[in-house]
């Protein structure tokens, strides 16, 4: 496997895909009903070049899709199963990045507090608790297995 790239990581490859600061900010307000590109670009106050381009990849990833104005939200499933990363980073933010929470979330009249559960067992789930397991060719979580004959040579060469 070619490790010029890195791991092979789904996480590299989502922020690969959303992990541009505009890119999730304009997904942020379409979330919000903010459809037209001037709403977007307003409220993001990215360049519109910058933000064209972002919207145009988002498009073409399957994130959003362009739709006529005033007609259905142009989230996908995609964009739809962004919504709890996205609770997880504002709160984070609210927690690390800022002094005062700008905005607040709620769910029926109750600020929401997004947290991990295991869907097996339902507990909440602690990252001390995390086993992972590479399910990659030549690689296990250290990163990329060495040859046997590799290991030889070095080792080798550790003796002399």
């Amino acid at each position: 496997m070619d490790t010029q790239h890195g791991r092979p990581c789904s996480l590299a490859a989502a922020l690969g895909l959303v992990g541009d600061r505009w890119a999730l900010l304009a997904v942020r307000e379409v979330m919000f009903g903010n459809h037209r590109f001037s709403q977007i670009a307003r409220n993001t106050a990215a360049p519109r070049d910058r933000l064209a381009a972002r919207v145009k990849a988002l498009v073409d990833a399957g994130i959003l899709e362009r739709r006529q104005y005033k007609s259905s939200p142009p989230l996908t499933a995609a964009s739809r199963e962004l919504v709890p990363v996205m609770h997880a980073l504002r709160a984070w933010g609210d927690k690390w990045a800022v002094g005062e929470p700008p905005l607040r979330a709620e769910h029926h009249d109750h600020p929401i507090s997004p947290y991990v559960a295991c869907t097996t067992c339902g507990e909440p789930v602690c990252a001390d608790e995390l086993e992972f397991i590479s399910t990659v060719p030549d690689w296990d979580i250290t990163g990329p297995k060495r040859p046997a004959h590799q290991s030889e040579i070095n080792d080798g060469l550790r003796d002399k």
